[in-house]
């Protein structure tokens, strides 16, 4: 089947059995350093549909790709002496964490900068690529998923996350209307643009949902809950009548991996719903993976993969999140 957006995009009211959607976690980050150009390049080349930038703002206003906004493990900022006064420590949803911070950074300071591999240890042959990367903005990714969906004749979307909404708002930089003017520039703002906006929040997503037609996803984890405080926590969410009352604002939701396998019922329930579900991550290491998907050997060690993203995919999700998009692209594309 094939691997095209446009072969694998369905509307609220369209039939849920259809091929499932790869969205590349970070891009390709299994193989290249996350939130990089490359890895988005990499993901594309390998069969994605779409790529997924994590998003958090500059001192400027501009939307960059972090995984977090403090950047000390994803970029050599802690090597440059001229930013050294700019180490702190601060509160962020709760926790506190020290380093350096996006939104303390004009987008010409962070260009200076360079990616590097956040987890080296589990993915030592990525360190090879360190340092040769800049900070991409949301709109490099739009004018990558562009260019790709021109070359390729395949429709590369993006699935944008928005990264601490709440906290960004409460120093003075919300999120919403400016990513739905950067997307509505891009000429996608309705519900067939391939693009989805996702977040941990639920407030962030219900202003949203007044702006934009773009499908929002709301994710999920397996324990805790929404920084905003908007319901209790995610198990609550993830009930029958939760499900329903995400349903009023959100076209599917993005659980926990956990949260669909072994038999689950929140798949089923989703549906019901009238939601699409998106799990994450599936990721190859053996430290990630449940203990009968692993193989003998190390944390580092790739185990099988594979068959736990085909074992949910035969659990009815409509699509996934992975670090090793080429995997899931042949999970996709095996008949069924």
């Amino acid at each position: 089947m094939a691997g095209i957006l446009g072969a694998t995009m369905v509307t609220q009211e369209a039939p849920l059995d259809r091929t499932p959607i790869v969205i590349a976690h970070r891009g390709a980050s299994g193989s290249r350093p996350e939130h990089t150009l490359a890895a988005y390049e990499l993901a594309i080349e390998q069969g994605a549909d779409f790529i997924e930038p994590d998003l958090v703002l500059t001192k400027d206003n501009v939307f960059v790709a972090r995984h977090e906004n403090e950047i000390s493990e994803t970029t050599d900022v802690a090597d440059h002496p001229e930013f050294a006064t700019r180490h702190t420590t601060k509160t962020i949803d709760g926790v506190a964490m020290t380093g350096w911070f996006t939104e303390d950074f004009t987008l010409a300071e962070l260009r200076t900068l360079r990616a590097k591999e956040r987890l080296p240890l589990l993915r030592p042959d990525n360190k090879a690529y360190d340092g040769r990367q800049p900070v991409p903005t949301l709109a490099e990714v739009i004018a990558l998923a562009k260019r790709a969906t021109a070359a390729t004749g395949r429709t590369i979307g993006i699935y944008p996350e928005t990264k601490h909404p709440t906290y960004f708002a409460s120093i003075g930089h919300p999120m919403e209307a400016r990513l739905v003017g950067e997307l509505r520039a891009a000429g996608w703002d309705s519900a067939d643009a391939p693009v989805f906006i996702q977040s941990f929040e639920v407030n962030n997503l219900k202003a949203l949902k007044k702006l934009t037609k773009i499908r929002l996803i709301q994710l999920m984890n397996d324990a805790s809950g929404p920084a905003d405080h908007a319901v209790d926590d995610y198990a609550t969410m993830a009930t029958p009548a939760g499900l329903k009352a995400v349903a009023r604002y959100a076209w599917g939701i993005g659980p926990n991996k956990i949260m669909v396998a072994g038999g689950k019922p929140l798949v089923r329930d989703a549906h019901a719903a009238g939601l699409r579900v998106h799990p994450w991550t599936y990721r190859a290491e053996n430290i990630f993976l449940p203990e009968a998907y692993r193989v003998p050997g190390d944390p580092a060690t790739h185990g099988r993969i594979g068959q736990e993203i085909a074992d949910a995919v035969a659990a009815g999700v409509d699509g996934f999140f992975t670090d090793y998009p080429l995997i899931g692209a042949q999970i996709r594309d095996k008949p069924y």
